[in-house]
């Protein structure tokens, strides 16, 4: 059991790393060229998806967590999406 919340956790961590580096990116470049919202949502299904399986099983809450804070991150990209885009809009219209 151990050795599968530790794989588990190292899988996390690593997709888990490329989220403040994209959360950047989306914040300072103001355009949301490139993310696509449907895939974000895809992305919040599956993390969710996990926390479901990790209640089932009673995993240990340290999985749950990093399910959580990974949701929390993408859902923070999906916002800037929404931002970026209507900053976008305004600025075409002007």
């Amino acid at each position: 059991m151990f050795l599968k919340s530790l794989l588990e956790i190292t899988m996390l961590v690593c997709f888990g790393a490329a989220w403040p580096i994209s959360i950047y990116k989306s914040w300072t470049s103001h355009s949301s060229k490139g993310k696509s919202v449907v895939f974000l949502a895809v992305i919040v299904v599956g993390y969710a998806a996990g926390i479901g399986k990790c209640l089932l099983t009673g995993a240990h809450w340290s999985v749950i967590t990093l399910y959580f804070i990974n949701v929390c991150m993408v859902c923070t990209d999906m916002m800037l999406y929404f931002r970026n885009t209507a900053m976008e809009r305004s600025a075409a219209a002007a």
